[in-house]
């Protein structure tokens, strides 16, 4: 299963894509002390979510080439609005502007696509969602709370589209909101190591610790070597002053996520506990 805390930042390619979605574990998860972490802006091709808001063959071609060639499949857009076809022409616009690396750019287009929409409200909620994490990447965390707002709304039980309300919602330090987001979508499906490691995160910053580790102790029971979900029992670990298994647990992150932003911050941690005194 892949998780969506972990899909957006240092390669996150296709994530829009495949069902599984999007989020930025490094910046949804940026607590006080020992978590630090630097902006990311390596570009990500972005696929489209199902389900899809057209069907014809230009559609098609368009997005097929987003993740081979976001330059041509934008060029391919463009001409395709100019001939007047709409709604599938312009989301692959709003798509390739994120592949291309403008993900602020690519949300305003989706966002304003999704207003003006008369399609179907899955289709709709599929647009601000996407919206939603494109706010994400471009560290605009009011923006994608309103965006994922939108989208449930439209479609209330959806768990990705929670998840993501619920990454904005620990961004602006609305942890309740997050807490009960999160909630909601681990009744729907209690299995979800992202939603699960989330929850911790926003546990923690209200000072509920015990609640944090029992999700967190949840979250690796479903898998073990989840590097997030590490990250974050280091995190509480170092909180009750357990620097041996922060160590441990950082350094374990770091080696089953390399070169990601789960790595940098394990990395970061690591460094700070050396740094020590510990700090709060």
């Amino acid at each position: 299963m892949k998780t969506r805390i972990a899909m957006i930042g240092a390669a996150g390619v296709l994530m829009l894509a495949i069902g599984g979605g999007s989020v930025w574990y490094a910046v949804a998860n940026r607590p006080p002390a020992l978590e630090q972490m630097g902006d990311d802006d390596e570009p990500l091709p972005v696929p489209p979510v199902p389900p899809r808001i057209a069907e014809d063959a230009d559609y098609d071609r368009c997005l097929a080439m987003l993740a081979p060639d976001p330059a041509g499949a934008a060029l391919l857009a463009e001409s395709l609005q100019a001939k007047g076809e709409g709604d599938g022409a312009t989301q692959c616009l709003g798509l390739s502007q994120i592949a291309l690396g403008s993900p602020d750019e690519g949300a305003d287009t989706l966002d304003r696509l999704a207003d003006a929409s008369h399609a179907a409200n899955l289709e709709r909620a599929t647009l601000y969602g996407q919206s939603a994490q494109a706010w994400l990447m471009a560290a605009d965390a009011a923006r994608a709370f309103d965006a994922a707002s939108k989208a449930l709304a439209l479609s209330p039980d959806d768990i990705d589209l929670l998840i993501d309300h619920a990454i904005a919602a620990n961004i602006l330090e609305r942890y309740q909101v997050a807490i009960d987001d999160l909630t909601r979508a681990l009744g729907v499906d209690g299995r979800r190591p992202d939603a699960l490691t989330l929850r911790a995160t926003a546990w923690r910053h209200t000072g509920r610790l015990q609640m944090a580790e029992d999700d967190v102790d949840r979250a690796l029971a479903i898998d073990p070597d989840n590097p997030e979900t590490l990250l974050e029992r280091g995190i509480i670990r170092q909180r009750h002053n357990d620097r041996t298994g922060a160590r441990t647990d950082w350094q374990r992150a770091a080696e089953l996520a390399p070169d990601t932003a789960t790595a940098d911050l394990a990395q970061q941690n690591l460094a700070l506990l050396e740094a020590g005194p510990d700090r709060r």
